[in-house]
């Protein structure tokens, strides 16, 4: 918080820097002027005539009334309770007092984006101390109020108590006297204990929970403006086809629709996209209307553009010389041409769409020089730099309301449905609803990116992993020099770091098809890679694959941690790795056709090992059984509920992911379009899921992504120890798993 940060200040220059209602006491930062704090977050409490009152973190009002605010958007992820769990942990009240509101989208507000897992290591610390710093200042207006020692005076349950008299003022007497003092700094707040945290690592439900169960309106779908039209947008289905004409006239006629037209667009894949507007009366309708659009559009050249040439351009490009060196230790070929265990595998991963259940939608009421907006979306600021560019309104007349996401993934931190929906708005010249179908949503994704591995690696005469070479070839949306949004690798990928030699080489393939982050971005499908791999080589060496990757995981961190980079905590990964073995139950004898597997990925700076139970029939017919997860994201669970929730969401949508989900291109154009081309996985295959926390003394970082990447490579080396066959590719029902 800006005001955290300072000396102590006067309580006239307090009022004016934080904000300061006469009828309590709020602390937080201040976001703009009173009308346009009413706008961009209708649902907090309007101030009255006199209230300096915007949008707050905090506000305690006299009648005891705990508000605090959530400024992240909140897509499942739990972060709309865990972030007010931590300001009211250090503030001492009672969970049931607090009432948690959204807030709008504000510059003042630090990253308002849900992505990459980064919202509890970005603030962990920061609100818990605005919660302290609140507590402090009430706890010092009590002490004047009675004239006794501070030191003799705790907060608790809402009140301050003194200790030898056993008096107890609640906080909402309280405000008042606590508005006179001065913000003290904050490195003389005193933080909490964990051993004395009452709310953090407990079950929270979620706060919306009893909204969601009765059907009330948060999701972005669910809004309604008076007056509106109902709108749906079609793209060209060939990436980069522009509008020659269309039969307009026809679609206007048609019953329920009110409106057709053209948005020429632009030529960025990820923005304004050329196509036809459909307006009309309700989304029934303008989807009805949409299947009787005759469109002549303008197709680029498609030559290349499908996944067959792309898989074919890249096997063939993996075994030749690379576009370029990543990273190189030692002397590979040496170690390669030694080795006594040589082993080389080719290692493919397909096109994955995001598949929100709630398709891309947005809400906008558009006039010349102001746009109001309601939208699922995970990063709001970049929403409102996009309509700012293509409509010409200044951002400052942007308003963006945040509403509930019905599944992100990373999909809705790209905006394009965003700017569709204004840009159609404008036109209009009425308040607008758009909608996508579920054919438009999957068609017009920003797919995780295919990706191929060429690897070889050596192991000694002591079963030590000595060499790995991968020659990975990746892909470029409309360029062969700089990877795709989620299609790159670091340099210090594992086992980077942790093998000698070591050589990692990249070639880009350039297409049209565009690309975006995706749960996990990058370790949701090289982890597969790395740990099938690993996996492999330890057979190959004749060694148990648990003490090979124990032995190659050590205790130490590698690289050592610098200011800016934590270290890959060998010793912290072999922790969870071992858990999560002795869980499952690895080692213990099964039945042909049953198998165990481990695997284990540093992803968003979790540590995550997955252990994963699997029955495979003599006909093929793959089932997971069970999964084991061994989780480290530090000291805290904020919210063991949200935690848990986080975890096996992961393991879920990844064995989604990986049993039967791919997205193909022909002709430039996605082939698939719904789920029955493009199944989830059904609640009746859904494995039992145990999850287990290990509390470390390290900072408490994010759950959104780290369970996800170890579960394909966990359940893919099960599949090897019950059948014998080794699974270089995803999806896992395009192999064949017979065994007699």
């Amino acid at each position: 918080m800006k005001n955290l940060s300072l000396p102590p200040v006067s309580r006239r220059s307090f009022i004016r820097t934080t904000g300061l209602a006469t009828s309590g006491l709020t602390l937080g930062i201040m976001l703009c002027s009173k009308a346009q704090a009413a706008e961009i977050n209708p649902a907090f409490p309007a101030p009255e005539e006199g209230d300096f009152a915007p949008n707050f973190h905090l506000r305690i009002r006299p009648d005891g009334a705990v508000t605090i605010i959530s400024q992240n958007p909140e897509c499942g992820q739990g972060i709309k309770t865990a972030l007010p769990m931590l300001i009211a942990e250090e503030l001492e009240v009672d969970w049931h007092s607090v009432t948690v509101e959204q807030a709008g989208l504000d510059g003042n507000y630090k990253r308002q984006v849900a992505g990459g897992s980064g919202a509890t290591p970005a603030h962990f610390m920061e609100f818990r101390r605005l919660g302290a710093t609140a507590k402090a200042m009430l706890v010092t207006a009590a002490a004047q109020t009675w004239g006794v020692d501070i030191a003799e005076c705790y907060a608790s349950d809402n009140h301050v108590h003194h200790r030898p008299s056993g008096n107890s003022l609640a906080y909402g007497e309280l405000t008042t006297a606590a508005a006179e003092l001065s913000v003290p700094d904050v490195d003389t707040v005193a933080l909490k204990a964990p051993a004395d945290f009452k709310i953090l690592g407990t079950r929270i439900p979620g706060v919306d929970n009893h909204a969601i169960h009765t059907g009330q309106p948060l999701f972005g779908i669910d809004q309604t403006i008076e007056g509106m039209a109902h709108a749906t947008f079609i793209k060209c289905p060939a990436f980069g086809g522009k509008v020659k004409s269309a039969n307009l006239d026809v679609i206007k006629g048609l019953p329920g629709v009110t409106d057709a037209f053209v948005i020429e667009g632009s030529d960025k894949i990820d923005e304004l996209l050329p196509g036809v507007a459909i307006l009309g009366i309700d989304t029934w309708s303008v989807f009805k209307a949409a299947k009787s659009l005759v469109v002549d559009w303008d197709r680029p050249d498609v030559s290349g553009q499908s996944t067959d040439a792309f898989y074919a351009t890249a096997e063939k490009i993996s075994a030749g010389e690379p576009q370029s060196n990543l990273r190189t230790d030692g002397d590979v070929d040496h170690a390669l041409f030694n080795a006594p265990h040589m082993l080389e595998a080719y290692y493919t991963y397909p096109y994955a769409s995001h598949a929100n259940l709630e398709p891309q939608n947005c809400t906008a009421v558009v006039t010349a020089d102001r746009a109001e907006i309601w939208a699922p979306t995970q990063a709001p600021g970049w929403g409102r730099g996009l309509i700012a560019g293509h409509l010409g309104i200044p951002e400052e007349n942007i308003f963006i309301h945040m509403t509930r996401i019905g599944g992100g993934f990373g999909r809705r931190l790209i905006s394009d449905y965003m700017v569709q929906c204004a840009a159609i708005a404008q036109r209009a010249g009425k308040p607008i609803k758009m909608t996508w179908s579920r054919e438009e949503d999957m068609q017009h994704d920003h797919y995780r990116a295919a990706g191929w591995h060429r690897l070889k690696g050596a192991v000694d005469s002591h079963g030590k992993l000595v060499a790995w070479q991968d020659h990975f070839v990746t892909l470029g949306v409309e360029s062969d020099e700089e990877p795709g949004r989620g299609a790159n690798i670091s340099d210090g990928e594992f086992p980077g770091h942790f093998v000698p030699n070591f050589k990692l080489d990249q070639t880009i393939i350039n297409t049209r098809v565009p690309l975006g982050w995706w749960r996990a971005p990058g370790s949701c499908a090289i982890a597969f890679v790395t740990q099938s791999f690993l996996d492999e080589l330890a057979h190959e060496a004749q060694v148990d694959p648990l003490e090979f990757k124990l032995n190659l995981l050590g205790d130490e961190p590698r690289p050592e941690p610098t200011d800016k980079r934590p270290g890959y905590h060998g010793g912290r990964m072999s922790a969870v790795v071992r858990l999560a073995a002795e869980k499952i139950g690895y080692g213990r004898e099964l039945p042909r056709g049953e198998g165990i597997g481990v695997a284990f990925h540093f992803s968003h700076l979790g540590y995550v090992a997955i252990g994963a139970h699997v029955t495979v029939s003599q006909y093929g017919a793959l089932r997971v059984n069970r999964t084991v997860a061994a989780v480290d994201v530090g000291e805290t669970i904020i919210n063991l509920s949200g935690a848990e929730n986080q975890v096996e969401g992961s393991i879920v949508d990844a064995i989604s992911t990986a049993m039967g989900q791919q997205i193909t291109v022909a002709d430039g154009a996605v082939q698939q379009s719904n789920f029955h081309d493009y199944p989830l996985l059904r609640m009746s295959d859904t494995p039992k899921i145990e999850t287990h926390f290990i509390s470390t003394p390290f900072p408490t970082t994010g759950l959104g992504e780290p369970a996800f990447p170890p579960v394909a490579p966990a359940i893919g080396n099960a599949v090897f120890v019950a059948t014998g066959k080794r699974m270089r590719s995803m999806p896992f029902n395009q192999h064949d798993l017979s065994w007699s």
